[in-house]
């Protein structure tokens, strides 16, 4: 279930102990500078607590230095709202996240979910686009074939021959997932059975990601305001002979697993190696942000219609996930969840963004 958008009534926070003063903390791609928590827009306002079990998955595999912070997580007996907010002002510092060279800290923020697919196990004439599992000699062959290669070449398709996991009806379809990087499919099994899996991450081509996105703005075709998702769909539906020529700029390629879904309540593993909470795991540059870590962000929700006015976006996240086109120092995407709603927030949104990250206290009992 997506956590709510919109924000809770405004509490009081806990006085934090006196702690001594934090130093600047050097990451490989950013550098973090203590504040107090009155730095952090909104804290007062988000309902903390809604993060807490995103956290206490996160503690399954803790980060360097967050094996003691994360066993009295644990242990908390009763993790309610003051509670929950009281535990991080007393064992975690904030600290803004900016850029190596101390350039402007403000970043980008977009956002990603879960896709629903209506796929077969079998092609036939409507659905016959295939998703594949990793072939034998991806780790021999680096970098693998081109995306143009494996649909094209003779040789790179045969070295696929024999591992399709299912068929889509949309070659856009097929791509969500290459971007996204797992999905739930509405599979119809060669007997008409229908069960509903989802098909996971496996690997890909070694092959550089570039958005499709980017590429028609270079063609003339948009503008990079306007290069939303919902707006390349439409475009593919209108030039359907281009389609191919579009996709074939992406030289990157995904293969998946596939996966049992028992409970479709439980979000996809992220790089993390734990399952992803609506609303509240967001993917980073491993370089500027560890796995694990929780992530104050202060930005904004693309408007309901355009030219309406955007909704403040200001929660605490935990990292748990990357990807291809997640880089830099302030570089966040936010994981919507699924079912209605999410495809349309996470294909519009390309927000401005300041981060803020909680670690935990050298002193802290």
């Amino acid at each position: 279930m997506l956590a709510a958008c919109g924000t809770a009534p405004p509490r009081s926070v806990p006085s934090e102990p006196p702690a001594p003063a934090a130093p600047i903390i050097e990451q490989p791609k950013s550098r973090w500078v203590p504040v107090g928590w009155d730095a952090l827009p909104g804290w007062a306002d988000d309902q903390i607590v809604l993060a807490w079990p995103a956290l206490l998955r996160s503690c399954t595999r803790p980060a360097t230095g967050w094996e003691a912070a994360c066993a009295r997580a644990q242990a908390l007996s009763d993790p309610n709202e003051a509670a929950v907010r009281a535990w991080l002002q007393r064992h975690l510092q904030p600290y803004r996240v900016e850029p190596l060279d101390g350039s402007s800290a403000d970043g980008l923020l977009t956002a990603y979910y879960e896709p629903l697919i209506e796929a077969r196990r079998l092609p036939d004439a409507r659905f016959r686009v295939p998703l594949y599992r990793a072939p034998a000699d991806l780790a021999q062959r680096r970098p693998y074939w081109t995306r143009a290669q494996l649909e094209t070449l003779p040789a790179a398709k045969s070295a696929l021959k024999g591992l399709e996991i299912a068929y889509v009806a949309d070659p856009l379809d097929a791509l969500i997932l290459h971007i996204q990087g797992s999905g739930r499919l509405q599979l119809t099994e060669a007997d008409g059975r229908q069960r509903l899996v989802r098909v996971a991450f496996a690997g890909h081509n070694d092959h550089p990601y570039r958005s499709v996105g980017r590429w028609l703005v270079e063609q003339g075709v948009f503008t990079l305001e306007q290069a939303s998702w919902p707006a390349i769909k439409e475009w593919a539906r209108t030039n359907p002979r281009r389609v191919m020529e579009m996709l074939h700029a992406n030289p990157r390629y995904v293969f998946f697993r596939e996966e049992p879904l028992p409970d479709p309540s439980i979000g996809p593993v992220g790089a993390q190696g734990v399952p992803l909470t609506p609303g509240r795991s967001i993917a980073v540059d491993r370089g500027s942000i560890p796995y694990g870590t929780p992530v104050w962000i202060a930005s904004t929700e693309p408007p309901p219609q355009p030219g309406g006015e955007p909704r403040p976006l200001q929660r605490l996240m935990v990292a748990q996930d990357t990807g291809g086109a997640i880089v830099g120092a302030v570089r966040g995407d936010f994981f919507w969840g699924w079912g209605d709603g999410a495809e349309g927030l996470a294909g519009r949104m390309k927000q401005p963004l300041k981060m803020w990250v909680l670690w935990p206290r050298r002193a802290a009992p």
